[in-house]
This record gives structure tokens, C-alpha cells and sequence, in this order.
């Protein structure tokens, strides 16, 4: 985007977040970067190093997300070796988005670091059916998997998952997620070491996630292999 003089303050790749036009991955930050996206780009999303988005939250804009980036390379993975606990299965990610919803939308209650208050339906049609439809951000990957109980991988409620989607910046992991009251502890690292199991038989040598600050979920990526490689605000402006 140019700035003052028409000189480029900055590059970014741009999707949508929510309903609104995101601009991330932003690099080649130039003087003038916040005062162009402030007066050039209301009503997008913005995900910002943390310089920019600070310069961006003091110009009005308003706080979504502060997140890290984070990546596994496949080769070092650490995955876990437990095997899912008794009366549960790790299964492909084959469910209808309906299916999925009451899981995903229960794993962010009060108090949860990523929980937003929305309507269930809406959230639904506005963002799990294009997420697994592979329009938010990429198409949903094979090593996507889903957590379900009752033995039956065909009728077993489903009470966790991990969706992975390819993403201009390679395989993502867009949303992990567990009931917090229909499954047990320890089961998200369970499904996790799955799919970067599955991912590396793929063919794939690494897996990118962003995870809130706050959120002790690092701790469990941090375990598996995943790093630090970026942290980032996201703003609306």
C-alpha cells in the first residue's frame, strides 16, 4: 500500500475475517504504515506486528486478537503415544458442519481467552460452514481429524477436533477445539499428535497455528514441537 508521496509503506496478503476484508502477513513496514491503514482501510481487520498494531490501537482502532504465530517443523514433531481414552475414537473430519457445531461452540465459553459472544445459527452460516468449506481460508486437508464418543466413528457425537486448512502461508491449523464437559482432558494433545501424525505420512514438513496470548493451550503446542516465530495484533480499524 503507498503512503504519503505514493512510496509503499508496506505489503500484506489479504482474506476475511469475520465478514470483514483482512489484510495480514504484512511486511516491508515503512513510516507512515499506520496513519495510511487508518485513513485508507476502515472496516477491514487488520493483523499487525505488535509496533504497528500498538501505533494502529492509539489512532482508535479496536483490539480483536493478540496472538503468536507458531510452527512445527514434522520431522522434529514430539507427538504424544497415548492412545484415545476408552469409549472415545479419533476419526477423519467427515461431519456435516452441523454435527461439529455444538463441540466447536461450546470450547469457548465465559472466561475462555478466544470466547466472543455470538449467536450459535449465525455462527454456524458465518463462519464454520465457509471455514470447512475451505472459503475463509483454504481448503480443509485430509490430516484434519474429529474426536467422537461412543465407539461408533459413523453415529458417535462428536466432542473435539482439529481442522487444518492449506493457507497462502502453507498447511494451518484453524481451529482445535474440545467440549470442556463431553470429553476428557488431555484429549486435545490426543487429536493434535494425530494429525501432525497423519500430516507427515501426507508428505507435509510443517504446520503453522496462532494461539492468544493468555491461552495455556501454548504449553501443550509448546510440548508438541511447535515455536514462536511471530506475534501479532489483529484490529479492526
Amino acid at each position: 500500500m503507498p503512503g504519503p508521496g505514493g512510496v509503499p509503506v508496506f505489503s500484506y496478503l489479504e482474506g476475511v475475517r469475520d465478514g470483514r476484508p483482512w489484510a495480514y502477513a504484512i511486511e516491508d513496514v515503512g513510516r507512515g504504515a499506520a496513519d495510511a491503514i487508518t485513513s485508507r482501510m476502515p472496516g477491514w481487520a487488520v493483523s499487525a506486528p505488535v509496533d504497528l498494531g500498538q501505533a494502529l490501537l492509539d489512532r482508535g482502532a479496536r483490539l480483536l486478537r493478540h496472538m503468536h504465530v507458531m510452527r512445527c517443523d514434522l520431522p522434529l514433531a514430539r507427538p504424544v503415544t497415548d492412545t484415545a481414552p476408552d469409549g472415545f475414537l479419533i476419526v477423519p473430519c467427515d461431519r456435516p458442519p452441523a454435527e461439529i457445531l455444538p463441540a466447536w461452540f461450546a470450547a469457548y465459553p465465559p472466561g475462555h481467552p478466544d470466547h466472543r459472544p455470538r449467536d450459535p445459527e449465525k455462527a454456524l452460516q458465518e463462519e464454520l460452514v465457509p471455514l470447512l468449506g475451505g472459503e475463509e481460508i483454504g481448503p480443509l486437508l485430509s490430516c484434519s481429524v474429529l474426536a467422537v464418543r461412543d465407539g461408533s466413528p459413523g453415529t458417535g457425537e462428536v466432542v473435539g477436533g482439529v481442522l487444518v486448512t492449506g493457507s497462502n502461508r502453507g498447511p494451518w491449523i484453524a481451529d482445535v477445539f474440545r467440549h470442556p464437559d463431553r470429553s476428557p482432558r488431555g484429549l486435545g494433545a490426543l487429536m493434535l499428535s494425530v494429525t501432525l501424525a497423519r500430516a507427515g505420512a501426507a508428505g507435509l514438513d510443517g504446520m503453522g497455528l496462532a494461539v492468544t496470548e493468555g491461552n495455556p493451550a501454548r504449553h501443550v503446542y509448546e510440548r508438541l514441537g511447535f515455536h514462536v516465530v511471530e506475534t501479532v495484533m489483529t484490529v479492526a480499524i
